[in-house]
């Protein structure tokens, strides 16, 4: 079910949010000092293509929030209204609320994405 979920989510703008973070990831690579930063944009694109069956858990400190603020003002605010804007689009219809709850997801981390971990979740 996660499969077929994750591959509707491709169709239904999942690559427009992936597309927005790998953008984002090649344009904080440009300069030596916006390389951790493209890092952890490339690492959360993978949330951003295939989120069914990832959960997201923030455990950040004293210099994630520093890069946080850096990343909200230059960043985090475009991603992040990509994100709820396709969210809000899909949770129009019945089908399209798991959709939309995710780009939601999508959205939260985009404002805070250091100090982010995420994990597979595993069902029994």
């Amino acid at each position: 079910m996660r499969i077929l979920a994750n591959l509707l989510w491709i169709l239904c703008g999942g690559f427009i949010s992936w597309c927005a973070w790998m953008i984002a990831g090649l344009l904080w690579c440009v300069t030596i000092v916006g390389i951790p930063v493209g890092m952890q944009c490339f690492k959360l694109a993978s949330i951003s293509f295939n989120p069914f069956g990832k959960e997201v858990e923030n455990e950040g400190g004293c210099f994630s929030f520093l890069l946080n603020l850096v990343w909200f003002l230059v960043s985090g605010i475009e991603l992040a209204f990509i994100n709820f804007v396709i969210g809000c689009l899909l949770c129009i219809t019945i089908v399209g609320i798991p959709f939309g709850k995710q780009f939601f997801k999508i959205a939260k981390v985009a404002l805070m994405p250091f100090g982010t971990t995420v994990r597979r979740v595993h069902f029994a």
